[in-house]
């Protein structure tokens, strides 16, 4: 079994609440996670009927069977249960008494700021990482066939293809998962709606347009794409404020967790195929924000990460904020350096009046320096202590 690098802080948490929710996407391994972090505690599915059934009819009476403890999987299945734990773990706050693991925000997150809060340590597992294969000396595939394949974990432990799986995904999991939160009755312009967000990946985001394109309304597409952040496919990314004395752009940016996902929705066939493909380099920014992000969920921590662009043309694809420190990061897919690469960094340093150390991210395999800026490998964005983390 692949080492997690969220284990560490999972059990950091289960020392210091009651109460611990893993949240994530489906399929990103939170079950095998908590099972191999907490091997002694009693374990339940609520994806099962039968349990489903008695959490709900008597929460009281289920709870009662797992007082000393329990990992309760798909807790959003069943809302009545948090107030019972609240109670529980008011009344016995022993650190890491009941483990919850949820693939829905909404569910799940509403339960808890509504009955468990500041009862809870939360943590988000995101698919794979290159450093956690790295770690567990998996031998990476080559960069396309990474983008292509993207770092769901059953796609490193079974004989299956990326479009086969993928394929299957979308349909047993994003699509049941709308059905249960909104009543969607056309499932045919929900597809295209998924199809079209992965066509603008890495761009701004533009809700109107994106609903003009799919024949919905302004709103639909607004629910629509708060259930994909929901249910952990999409991230927007939030541009960042600070004014270098130039109006800034205030729309976020909108990306997929996993750039496989992305390019199965792109009809991508094969890594030839998206070697050429136009949004190679959206789907590469996909892949470097992903890195950064696990970096900071795996330690429990939110993200940082924004990106930075003004009127003017002028941008930086992130902004890490470090509170008094602004580290901006360009993202370039090409394996070959050249001059273009750093014509964002050096823009932010005149506008900035900063000569700060900058970095860029690229598709090739050498680690260097370019004056103030340091060149990172895309194998290395999650462990470079500069940026990641």
């Amino acid at each position: 079994m692949i080492h997690r690098a969220s284990s560490e802080a999972l059990k950091s948490l289960a020392t210091g609440f009651p109460i611990v929710s893993v949240t994530g996407p489906r399929q990103s391994g939170k079950t095998t996670l908590v099972r191999a972090t907490f091997p002694e505690v009693p374990y339940v599915s609520l994806e099962d009927p039968d349990t489903l059934e008695l959490a709900t009819t008597d929460p009281r009476g289920f709870l009662h069977l797992y007082r000393d403890g329990l990992v309760i999987d798909e807790a959003q299945r069943s809302p009545k249960l948090f107030s019972y734990l609240q109670t529980l773990s008011d009344e016995a706050p022993r650190p890491g008494r009941f483990i919850l693991t949820g693939s829905q925000q909404f569910g799940l997150l509403s339960g808890i700021s509504q009955s468990l809060a500041g009862r809870v340590g939360m943590l988000q597992l995101l698919p794979f990482s290159v450093a956690e294969l790295n770690a567990a000396t998996v031998m990476l595939p080559e960069l396309d066939q990474l983008l292509f394949q993207g770092l769901y974990p059953p796609l490193y432990d079974r004989l299956v293809s990326p479009v086969q799986w993928h394929s299957s995904y979308v349909m047993t999991y994003v699509e049941r998962d709308l059905r249960q939160l909104l009543n969607v009755r056309d499932l045919a312009s929900f597809q295209q709606f998924l199809r079209m967000c992965a066509a603008r990946v890495g761009q701004l985001l533009n809700l109107s347009s994106l609903a003009a394109d799919c024949g919905i309304t302004h709103n639909t597409a607004r629910s629509w794409l708060s259930i994909l952040e929901a249910s952990y496919i999409v991230f927007l990314l939030p541009p960042h404020f600070r004014n270098y004395g130039k109006r800034l752009v205030r729309s976020p940016k909108l990306y997929f967790y996993d750039s496989g996902l992305a390019s199965w929705l792109l009809n991508v066939q094969d890594a030839a195929h998206l070697a050429v493909h136009p949004q190679r380099g959206g789907l590469f920014e996909c892949l470097i924000a992903g890195e950064l992000l696990k970096a900071r969920f795996n330690k429990a921590l939110p993200s940082n990460l924004y990106f930075w662009r003004n009127n003017k043309g002028d941008e930086i694809d992130l902004v890490i904020d470090r509170g008094e420190e602004l580290i901006p990061v360009e993202i370039k897919s090409g394996r070959t350096l050249n001059t273009d690469f750093f014509r964002g960094l050096e823009r932010w340093r005149v506008l900035s009046s900063t000569d700060s150390e900058g970095y860029l991210v690229y598709g090739g395999d050498v680690e260097s320096r370019n004056r103030s800026t340091v060149i990172i490998p895309w194998q290395r964005a999650g462990t470079t202590p500069g940026i990641a983390g």
